[in-house]
């Protein structure tokens, strides 16, 4: 698992900067009602994202929050006053107190079960009656792209994914959660190279190879054999899960 504190600072970056925050961003609000009034971002991360919903919509009050101080710091400047450092399995926050929750890019860092099902249900928590919960799925699905580098790693171990669509629904409809649309968007600039993905391995992006892990060295010698070492492959298209509470 990376340290996102580490991150922090290379994270806009490594991970297509402005574009494909723009894109998440839209994507997101395309999916929210009318009249949405507060918005509570989990897992806001450096903010990049978070400050384009409050910039979007005219009256929308964001709340961000992260559970790694340095995002939280980062975050905290693009939207200063408006960012909690909490954990999204106690959100710090009472019974009802959003018009919309989103979660991109969080499910499926979550280690165990109970932890996506406690999540799900903290951001079901908070929401108003008739509010609406967004979400990304399947991420890691997203990211293979049919490329020669997904060929290369298609034999690595695996862990199963948490954020699957189907098991992220059951968690909704647990909590009292009904669905309610899904959209799309480009992870713009996320399109892997050879070279990048070995540094990816190096690093522990891939969270079954940990830094240090003999099994990651064959892999690493596979991708340097590929040809276009620094050509980006097609970028991934990430899915949006909307659920709404009943009102």
């Amino acid at each position: 698992m990376l340290d996102y504190d580490k991150e922090a600072e290379r994270y806009d970056a490594s991970r297509g900067g402005e574009p494909r925050a723009a894109a998440a961003a839209e994507a997101v609000l395309g999916l929210l009602p009318d009249g949405t009034r507060r918005l509570l971002d989990v897992a806001c991360g450096t903010g990049i994202v978070t400050r384009r919903f409050a910039a979007a919509r005219g009256g929308l009050c964001v709340t961000g929050v992260d559970l790694a101080p340095a995002m939280v710091r980062q975050a905290a400047v693009r939207l200063p006053g408006a960012v909690v450092l909490a954990d999204s399995r106690r959100l710090p926050f009472p019974v009802g107190r959003f018009d919309a929750v989103s979660t991109v890019w969080l499910l499926h860092l979550a280690r165990t079960d109970d932890d996506v099902r406690t999540t799900v249900g903290e951001c079901a928590r908070v929401l108003r009656p008739g509010g609406v919960y967004v979400t990304t799925v399947d991420k890691a699905a997203a990211h293979n792209v049919g490329s020669d580098i997904d060929a290369v790693m298609a034999s690595r171990p695996r862990r199963p994914a948490l954020d699957q669509a189907a098991r992220v629904e059951s968690y909704a409809l647990d909590h009292g959660l009904v669905p309610a649309g899904q959209s799309s968007f480009t992870g713009h600039g996320q399109g892997r190279s050879p070279r990048r993905t070995v540094a990816d391995l190096r690093r522990g992006w891939f969270v079954t190879l940990p830094p240090g892990d003999p099994r990651a060295d064959g892999f690493a010698a596979r991708l340097a054999r590929l040809p276009d070492q620094d050509r980006p492959r097609p970028d991934p298209v990430f899915t949006l899960r909307a659920f709404r509470k009943p009102g």
